[in-house]
């Protein structure tokens, strides 16, 4: 299990991900959706004092950009980033954070305590949710805050109309997204189907619901190369991975995205954006 910004596909065992391939598409992610998840870690402040945190488990930390932020936000806390991949883990360290190496979720009981876990869009790659959510609840500490990152909205590149192809190409992308996810989770170990009803399963975990916030990342046309980049390597994946989902004159299009010489291209077009949320909700142990 491991932390992840964007869903990879993959042919086959749609359950079995290939992290280390993915670092680059999820470091370079997560550092552009920096200004969102400081708002968020700055919400978590409003929650739990400051000076109270001595210890930070981030579950599912793949490369510890947002370790590394929670370190920022929680300065007199042990942050510790907490995966099941080593390449990740060793970017984590590289950013100066402290990292455990568990599988999840049998190594739960093997976290330790902690006045605050952070699990961003990890909790969905463990199979039983439910037992999941009470392992995390056991390793708070009395009055210690769990932050869970799941949901939002799909992320958005282009307009719907780019003028090539059918219009609403990222909407069929998504939908073949969904597939995948649907059999990603069948097919993990112990998979058990729950309503994601977050606020009801922090509560049958033994927790406190205390507050559910969505932000927002928004960075309008032109975007700088470095977006532009990320945009580029995440359609180049989606092309590799669901082609086969896609019909003939949507694979077309994506041709025509990712063809450095089209000057409709993704590597040309004026239009091309980010704009993305994520949810966060949180629960307290008494």
């Amino acid at each position: 299990m491991t932390h992840s910004h964007t869903h990879a596909h993959t042919h086959g065992d749609s359950a079995h991900m290939d992290w280390p391939e993915l670092l680059p598409l999820l470091e370079g992610g997560a550092e552009l959706r920096a200004p969102m998840y400081r708002q968020a870690m700055a919400w978590l402040t409003d929650l739990v004092p400051v000076g109270g945190v001595r210890r930070v488990l981030d579950v599912g930390s793949g490369p510890g950009v947002l370790s590394r932020m929670l370190a920022e936000t929680f300065p007199y806390a042990e942050v510790v980033a907490v995966d099941g991949t080593p390449e990740l883990l060793e970017r984590a360290r590289a950013r100066g954070v402290t990292t455990l190496l568990a599988d999840l979720p049998g190594d739960l009981p093997e976290l330790g305590e902690a006045d605050l876990i952070w699990m961003g869009e990890a909790l969905h790659h463990l199979g039983d949710q439910e037992a999941a959510l009470a392992g995390l609840a056991e390793r708070l500490r009395p009055g210690g805050l769990l932050a869970l990152v799941e949901g939002g909205l799909p992320t958005r590149h282009l307009p719907r109309d780019s003028g090539i192809g059918r219009p609403g190409l990222e909407d069929r992308m998504d939908a073949a997204s969904a597939d995948w996810f649907a059999r990603m989770r069948t097919e993990l170990p112990g998979s058990r189907d729950v309503t994601e009803d977050w606020r009801a399963l922090l509560s049958g975990a033994g927790l406190a619901p205390s507050g559910t916030r969505t932000f927002l990342v928004d960075i309008p046309a032109p975007v700088p190369p470095s977006v532009r980049d990320h945009v580029i390597a995440e359609f180049t994946r989606r092309h590799t991975s669901m082609a086969d989902a896609l019909t003939p004159e949507d694979r077309a299009t994506l041709n025509r995205l990712l063809d450095p010489d089209d000057p409709a291209s993704l590597h040309h077009r004026p239009d091309v954006h980010l704009l993305t949320a994520r949810t966060v909700h949180t629960a307290r142990k008494a």
